[in-house]
Parts: C-alpha cells; sequence; structure tokens
C-alpha cells in the first residue's frame, strides 16, 4: 500500500525530530568553537527558531 500525504508528513516529522537530538547531542559534545559553530548553524537551518547558544 503506497503511503499517503500523512504518512509522509509523520515520517518527516520523525527524521526531523531524531536529526534534532543527533545534533543537539554533537553540539554539547564539540570541543572546538568552529565545529560547534558550523553545527549550530546546521540546528539553525533545520529549525530557525531553536535556541542555539553562540559561543
Amino acid at each position: 500500500m503506497p503511503k499517503t500525504e500523512r504518512d509522509r508528513e509523520i515520517s518527516r516529522r520523525r527524521q526531523k525530530r531524531s536529526k534534532m537530538e543527533f545534533l543537539k547531542k554533537r553540539l554539547a559534545d564539540a570541543k572546538d568553537s568552529k565545529a560547534r559553530a558550523a553545527i549550530a548553524a546546521k540546528i539553525l537551518k533545520l529549525n530557525p527558531g531553536a535556541n542555539v547558544s553562540s559561543k
């Protein structure tokens, strides 16, 4: 049975949520300021309203 638009939307939301968790974990573990800035940029691209500290 083919996926409906609702199923695709649910899949997209799940994928986005898991990617955000992954990036936030990487941001917490990153020590280098250049790497932190790159990860923060990816988070902000994915979710412009995210609360990412710019240390």
